[in-house]
């Protein structure tokens, strides 16, 4: 069956989904904590409801809250190759991918809300069971629709000036989505004087209409896109396990993953602690937290459109290695808070977004690519199109990293306190940021060394000569 490149329309109206499933995302990440560890402030002025039990109580370095988060990402280290494999080896007419995310969108959504929804406003083990069954629910239809999703990167970007236009799009969504996820840090307090001061459904309402918004984003490209019209694949044969040792007998994956990791537990180091930084370290209200992530956001969006021709200038692997190297120096200068003088107030604050922003671009838009690229030259090599397992290990690769980053912060920053382990009112100290920063700047540079072992000319080569193949071949053949 012949099929046709995406135009740049539907190439954004494919990164339409991922601004749909980084809202859901961005809901759990940056609320979960929050309305289920509600501060003592919040609980007294506010009407704050604790559900579970507070405090480090897991081994001296686990809130029962962080126990739950662990074990979903066991339960992911099965599902992510399931679905993938699933998508991989599938015969729907409509086509591999699609049908899965369209399945998935409703109960994402669904699920995103409930998981903030306990039924018992006390402390409970009840409520301990609902947030982690829903979790759990939350973790695998994210899966479901996120694993395809990421496989039509591959297929849909046929050339590496698509690959590279996709790629920029649905980073762009992402980060914007991500954003989003922060509004009822702004409407939860209008919706409180609403309703009359109710903590919780103050927030829950919020997050219903999100999940309305994230449903829409991501039912859109399921809807407005033919996935037959744009890919061609013959399903794979190989079962789960089969398929997943392939893809990690592949040794350029196996090096890229491993910086990935490292990647992913340096950048949640960051975006964990950023508040942290900016109330301990800085001395500033909570507020600036959101001016520094929206001038990085922003700032690092004004590079996006010339990352492609860096690309082709230099070639992708000494741009992520750049990006790793940019992002520990942002490090290093949250590290010397307190230790140079000069660095204190907003001034630390604004020289990490500004050095940190071109950093994020690269790390936004290319890694995906490189994905891409390792599943091609793969199936080239092999015979055998199983984009989805390499895409589900990627995200395996970041929920790995950022699991890893959670008990890495949570362990770190609180050294040299004295405060009340089994409160929620831990606050980290200077002391244990500027090591949880050391930490950061040790697993960049760690990802930079990895990833120079990526043989990057190799992948690239088996691609052209599989292009150039194809173009002189026959019609007829």
């Amino acid at each position: 069956m012949k099929t046709r490149r995406l135009t740049k329309k539907e190439m954004r109206i494919f990164a339409v989904g991922q601004l749909g499933w980084s809202i859901l995302g961005g809901i759990i990440n940056a609320w979960l904590v929050t309305f289920y560890l509600p501060t003592k402030n919040d609980i007294v002025n506010n009407n704050a409801v604790q559900y579970l039990k507070p405090g480090l109580i897991i081994f001296g370095v686990l809130t029962i809250l962080g126990l739950i988060a662990f074990i979903c990402r066991i339960f992911d280290a099965v599902t992510d190759p399931l679905i993938a494999s699933l998508s991989d080896r599938s015969k729907n007419p409509k086509g591999r991918r699609i049908p899965f995310m369209r399945i998935a969108a409703i109960p994402f959504a669904v699920v995103a809300v409930l998981v903030f929804c306990a039924p018992v406003r006390a402390i409970s083990s009840i409520n301990v069971v609902w947030v982690l069954g829903f979790l759990i629910l939350f973790y695998f239809f994210m899966t479901m629709y996120c694993t395809p999703y990421n496989a039509l990167i591959s297929e849909f970007g046929k050339t590496q000036e698509d690959r590279m236009y996709i790629s920029t799009a649905i980073s762009l969504t992402f980060f914007f989505g991500t954003m989003i996820a922060y509004l009822p840090f702004v409407f939860a307090g209008v919706v409180r004087g609403l309703i009359g001061g109710d903590f919780p459904w103050s927030y829950r309402l919020c997050f219903i209409v999100l999940a309305v918004i994230a449903l829409i984003c991501m039912l859109i490209p399921t809807f407005k896109l033919n996935e037959k019209e744009f890919v061609d694949a013959e399903p794979s044969k190989s079962n789960t396990f089969k398929s997943l040792t392939k893809t990690f007998k592949n040794k350029e994956f196996l090096k890229f993953s491993a910086s990935d990791i490292a990647y992913f537990i340096a950048l949640t180091l960051f975006q964990t602690g950023l508040p942290f930084f900016v109330k301990v370290s800085m001395e500033l209200d909570e507020s600036w937290s959101m001016y520094f992530l929206g001038g990085m956001t922003v700032l690092s969006a004004c590079f996006y459109p010339i990352v492609s021709k860096l690309v082709a200038k230099f070639g992708k692997k000494k741009l992520v290695i750049t990006g790793f190297l940019g992002l520990a120096l942002a490090y290093v200068v949250t590290a010397l808070i307190g230790i140079i003088p000069a660095l204190k107030g907003v001034l630390p604050g604004i020289l990490v977004v500004v050095i940190s922003a071109f950093p994020m671009a690269l790390l936004g838009i290319i890694p995906q690519s490189i994905v891409a690229d390792v599943a091609e030259e793969d199936s080239i090599r092999t015979g055998e199109k199983r984009e989805g397992m390499f895409f589900a290990a990627r995200t395996f690769a970041m929920k790995m990293g950022q699991s890893v980053a959670m008990l890495v912060f949570t362990s770190l920053a609180i050294l040299g306190t004295t405060q009340d382990l089994n409160s929620n009112d831990i606050t980290p100290s200077v002391y244990g940021l500027r090591w949880v920063s050391i930490v950061a700047v040790i697993f960049c540079t760690l990802g930079a060394v990895i990833l120079a072992l990526y043989n990057e000319k190799k992948v690239m080569n088996t691609i052209e000569e599989a292009h150039k193949a194809s173009e002189n071949k026959p019609e007829n053949e």
